[in-house]
């Protein structure tokens, strides 16, 4: 009987030293609603979600803590998330987020360069099935490009939607984004980045609404994912070392470019770019390098391969004349030197007459150009397409249509 007693009383001190730990435990989810977002969509949930943020990003707990947002829709002000933070953190997006209306509402808040951003966060994993809107027609509308008769009433420069800025090991996936005023996802100065399964979306016609941008950023892989908006789906700045995109589906868009680059005089400097398995559909351009004639340095060791192309503009270009107004550069005695570009297993329809078109420099040759296993048709039945090169040399094995102009 004393025995049984003595086994009693250690059961219930385990069972409340058990309770005393459980209920003194850091928190590892941390809902934005219990601090006291409304996610009705209208009122600025912003400090809720930086005040859920900040715990997060500081919690010191076993494991790595996550902020929760819930299947509601939030109206956020431009909204900056900073790190450092005490552990990799997990960002649960379930729900949507959504900018400022317009213009003149984004003003109202001082800040017209980004939606959503990450800046100096170490260790970042961004998952759900959640939405980030830009709200970005109320700019498209007011567009110099688009809109001249506006004068000094209209803009070249728009927020971006989602940027991450310095910041190294980011993960990314299941996550729509749509109708940015710019760019949509904005990667700046950061390193070992990894973007899957993404759905981004803006109308065909909509400004410089880059799917991805890539700028001063090393160690890239983008995968699994739909890209269709009004500029490049994506595009590769300078500064740039070891990206890879495998099966990405491109359309509308520009097509997936390097550049344009070289546009102030400055020594490019991009290396070991890899597009594969991927579609091009409807697109302006498909695989595409882009310089203007004033820059200088390097592009180098850079495949495209096993790509379809769908009635695309341009499926293969190099444009080392690039230029973004007409007659408005004049000619140069420089020019960034392109180098080692592979074509492999690329088939598929062109609504160019010029289905492969090497406009290399006349100063600096594009060299060590190869094409393997290339088909490309016109989009219109019975109608040829060709090959134009300009100081472009490299070499050409298997089948290639239209026959390649490089010289050896």
């Amino acid at each position: 009987m004393e025995s049984f007693a003595i086994l009693r009383i250690m059961v219930l001190v385990l069972a409340t030293l058990t309770w005393i730990i459980v209920e003194a435990a850091p928190a590892k989810y941390f809902n934005v609603m219990d601090y006291g977002a409304i996610g009705d969509g209208v009122i600025d949930d912003s400090v809720a979600f930086l005040r859920a943020w900040n715990d997060t990003c500081n919690a010191e707990i076993a494991g790595e803590p996550t902020l929760v947002v819930p299947r509601k829709q939030f109206f956020l002000r431009p909204t900056t998330f900073r790190g450092p933070c005490k552990s990799k953190v997990h960002f649960a997006l379930f729900g949507g987020l959504f900018a400022p209306v317009g213009p003149e509402e984004w003003k109202k808040f001082g800040d017209t360069v980004k939606f959503i951003e990450f800046d100096y966060v170490t260790g970042l994993y961004i998952r759900g099935a959640g939405l980030i809107d830009g709200h970005g027609k109320g700019w498209w509308d007011i567009s110099c490009r688009d809109h001249p008769e506006l004068k000094g009433r209209c803009g070249t420069v728009a927020p971006t939607a989602l940027r991450f800025h310095q910041s190294s090991d980011i993960h990314m996936s299941h996550i729509t984004i749509r109708d940015s005023p710019q760019i949509h996802v904005l990667l700046l100065g950061c390193n070992d980045v990894e973007l899957g399964d993404l759905n981004i979306r803006s109308p065909e016609g909509s400004p410089n609404t880059d799917g991805i941008h890539i700028q001063a950023t090393n160690n890239v892989f983008i995968n699994n994912s739909f890209i269709g908006v009004g500029d490049d789906c994506v595009s590769i700045g300078d500064g740039i070392s070891n990206v890879n995109i495998t099966y990405v589906t491109c359309g509308p868009g520009h097509g997936i470019s390097i550049g344009s680059l070289g546009k102030d005089g400055e020594v490019v400097n991009v290396s070991n770019i890899h597009v594969r398995h991927a579609i091009f559909n409807g697109t302006q351009n498909g695989a595409r390098i882009k310089t203007y004639q004033t820059g200088r340095g390097e592009i180098r060791d850079v495949e495209f391969s096993d790509i379809k192309f769908i009635d695309t503009g341009n499926p293969i270009i190099i444009d080392q004349y690039y230029c973004g107004a007409p007659n408005g550069c004049p000619p140069t005695k420089v020019g960034v030197h392109v180098n080692n570009v592979l074509y492999s297993e690329i088939y598929g329809t062109s609504k160019a007459d010029v289905a492969i078109n090497f406009n290399c420099s006349g100063n600096v040759a594009c060299t060590g150009i190869q094409l393997e296993n290339i088909e490309l048709t016109s989009s219109t039945p019975g109608k040829q397409v060709k090959s134009t090169c300009n100081n472009a040399f490299g070499e050409a094995k298997g089948t290639i249509e239209p026959k390649s102009c490089l010289k050896t």
